[in-house]
């Protein structure tokens, strides 16, 4: 894993290479390993290395023979052995053993067709000389980021915002539609960013740039379709699911540096954690686990039950560690939120964070379990709305007094609490179809914003987050309402909350993620399913669980998911009450316009008396508050 950064187009500008440099030392944590920068009258790119693969060999940016094509790339790409044969077929000579080379040939051979070509987890962009044009590419799913601006024709791109602001062209006005849509899901979907002309490239999307003209077009390069569904007998489809996800591990060991794992104790890690422990026994796999002291969050029995059963079918193959953290740690959230560079608020990047540094301390590169809830229909709110569905035959306009009045009766425990899911459940059940599943992820509906919203956010007020949804939902394939939800996690929550945690986070401490369950062959086929395959009645991951019953046990295939989430609610309270209470009323947010006080106090106080349980909302103005702070 690395980062990289480019100005396209600087006009022989003589601070270009000095700006290059800033931009890569502020991308370091992501390639401590080495640093390489290329610089003409037209093109700066830069590079920082997170060392993987040919670890003598694989300095960049990296030309071909003649020095006329060249690439700084971020990721892995899993088949370029494969790639690589076939193009010494066709007279390439490599001076490397690395894959980002490979790609440089390949786009010599194909142009931008090679994208399509590529089975990994990317970024990167490409430098042709000749006909004097750059191409950026991302992985199909977003696994890896790619942020980008233009300045006139110059075009600027790195994969962190801390490598863009060391540009002094950099946008700053930021954009209040974007942090409307934040204070609603916790991130910010792609393309936008909190910046008003900043953007991030899509997943599976291209960009070319044309130096000449400065002329700029963005395209798609693949699109997962769910209508393409196939006949096949649940126990052989849950063969080829165990099959494929077996691949998936395989490809994912390719690596010339200490490989581990992530162990939850859940359904998800405990199948990656024994395929990797299988398929490298007799050596030895190191899992890594984090606990907490609140027990209500803490995993690590169910973590440890796990490691056991990978032992007895490996024959020990499955070394098991263990570390109690606390990450009720306010000046380590502050540290945190400056590497994600826009409001994000999705409170687990917390654990993942003081896990990838545990993890980092014995391995470079990580398995993890991301993916398989949305690939594989996991998530509760996937079984409410299928629920939910059932009570269209009545008008929303008797559903919805019905529901709200339900609501009121049941105590605001969290969300965490049965109470709190039965809420969200009332909450989707009044709704109307078209809006449900928004209402379901919403933390901040529009009735709260119109009491909230200063004068610097009052022209969001027009703006609807659900549009988000609307737009995703004209571009949906599946035929199932259920599965259409799993199709707008992969295109928006997917890329823009859990992705983006992972990556931020374990490249904070230099650590590489992978996530077998997120391989395009795995994606594609679990599209092609029957939804009943993935979640016949209450069964939710149903053929995940069916694909791997002789590996993981029931006890672990049947528990409840917990997720990787920390008490805000009690931090709020109690550890967090005062430098979130100051972070809240005396920071930007107040002074600045952007929240009215009289209701932000109301919030607050509320939830300081335990009466209603408001940490969402609180979480996200707090996280607001401190990038606002950082961004004066």
């Amino acid at each position: 894993m690395c980062g990289i950064a480019g100005i396209i187009n600087h006009h022989a500008d003589p601070e270009a290479g000095r700006i290059l440099s800033a931009m890569n030392q502020a991308q370091a944590h992501r390639g401590p390993d080495d640093s390489g920068t290329y610089l003409d009258d037209e093109v700066a790119l830069g590079h920082r290395r997170l060392s993987i693969i040919d670890l003598s060999g694989g300095h960049q940016p990296i030309f071909n023979e003649d020095n006329t094509i060249g690439i700084v790339l971020n990721g892995e790409i899993y088949n370029y052995r494969r790639l690589r044969e076939e193009l010494e077929g066709r007279g390439h000579r490599f001076r490397t053993g690395t894959d980002a080379e490979v790609v440089v040939h390949l786009y010599e051979e194909y142009d931008s067709e090679c994208v399509s070509m590529l089975d990994g987890m990317f970024a990167f962009a490409v430098y042709n000389r000749k006909k004097r044009r750059v191409l950026l590419a991302r992985d199909r799913l977003g696994k890896k980021p790619l942020l980008y601006f233009m300045t006139g024709d110059t075009l600027v791109f790195a994969s962190e915002f801390s490598a863009l602001q060391c540009h002094p062209a950099m946008p700053r006005e930021l954009d209040c539609d974007s942090i409307s849509d934040f204070l609603s899901l916790q991130y910010i979907p792609s393309p936008n960013t909190v910046y008003r002309n900043v953007r991030k490239l899509p997943p599976a999307h291209l960009l070319e740039l044309r130096c000449a003209d400065g002329t700029v077009s963005i395209r798609s390069y693949w699109h997962l379709d769910y209508s393409l569904k196939q006949e096949l007998p649940f126990e052989e489809a849950a063969g080829e699911v165990r099959r494929l996800v077996e691949k998936a591990v395989a490809k994912r060991l390719m690596a010339d540096v200490p490989c581990g794992v992530f162990l939850s104790g859940g359904l998800d890690s405990t199948i990656v954690a024994g395929l990797m422990a299988k398929l490298r026994a007799p050596a030895e796999t190191d899992a890594f686990t984090i606990g907490f002291e609140d027990k209500r969050y803490d995993e690590r029995h169910r973590a440890a039950e796990a490691a056991c059963s990978i032992n007895t079918f490996t024959g020990g193959a499955l070394r098991h560690f263990e570390q109690v953290v606390n990450p009720c740690d306010f000046p380590l959230l502050e540290k945190l939120l400056a590497h994600y560079g826009e409001p994000y608020a999705d409170a687990s990047m917390l654990p993942t964070y003081l896990l990838s540094r545990f993890a980092r301390e014995r391995v470079t590169v990580a398995l993890g379990g991301d993916g398989a809830d949305e690939v594989f229909s996991g998530y509760e709110r996937y079984l409410a709305m299928r629920y939910a569905a059932r009570v269209d035959l009545f008008p929303v306009a008797l559903r919805r007094p019905f529901f709200q009045f339900l609501t009121t009766l049941l105590p605001d425990n969290g969300e965490r609490s049965r109470t709190g899911r039965f809420r969200r459940m009332f909450a989707a059940l009044g709704s109307s179809s078209e809006n449900r599943y928004f209402n379901l992820l919403n933390r901040c509906p529009a009735s709260v914003k119109r009491t909230l919203f200063g004068e610097r956010l009052r022209g969001a007020l027009a703006h609807d987050s659900g549009d988000t949804f609307e737009a995703i939902r004209w571009e949906m394939t599946a035929p199932d309402q259920v599965e259409r939800c799993s199709e707008f996690d992969l295109q928006s929550y997917l890329p823009g909350d859990i992705l983006s945690k992972v990556d931020i986070a374990s490249m904070a401490v230099g650590l590489e993620v992978r996530s077998p369950f997120l391989d395009r062959e795995v994606v594609e086929f679990a599209a092609r399913l029957p939804e009943h395959y993935k979640m016949p009645g209450r069964s939710r991951k149903h053929i995940l669980k069916a694909a791997f019953a002789e590996q993981v046990p029931e006890s672990i295939r049947n528990h409840a998911k917990r997720g990787f989430g920390i008490p805000l609610a009690a931090w709020l309270r109690g550890a967090w009450r005062e430098p979130a209470r100051e972070t809240l009323f005396d920071g930007a947010l107040i002074s600045g316009g952007y929240i009215n006080a009289k209701p932000l106090t109301t919030l607050w106080l509320a939830h300081q008396s335990g009466r209603r349980d408001f940490s969402y909302i609180l979480w996200n103005l707090l996280v607001l508050s401190l990038f606002l702070a950082r961004n004066k």
